[in-house]
């Protein structure tokens, strides 16, 4: 298994042990309830799916990098879907 296989298990593995549906996780990682997952944002559900802190925030640049199909730097809603259905698949 890849490091990337690896980091998008955990982050299944911690949307699905601890909460009831992907919208509830990605509630309760946007902080600051603007409908979108900042960089800091994520690197907190990063710290929560237990990614080292050395990584983080390369991830969670990569995760934007790869996920944002907006261009505004950050994960919205459906951003965030299409990645966990990619995750899940």
């Amino acid at each position: 298994m890849s490091a990337k296989d690896d980091i998008l298990k955990k982050i299944q593995i911690l949307i699905t042990n601890h909460f009831r549906t992907p919208e509830e996780a990605f509630r309760f990682f946007d902080e600051n309830g603007d409908g979108k997952l900042s960089k800091s944002e994520i690197k907190n559900l990063l710290k929560e799916a237990e990614i080292s802190g050395f990584i983080r925030g390369m991830v969670s640049s990569k995760l934007i990098e790869g996920y944002d199909k907006d261009g505004d730097h950050s994960i919205n809603w459906e951003e965030f879907k299409a990645a966990i259905d990619e995750i899940s698949n």
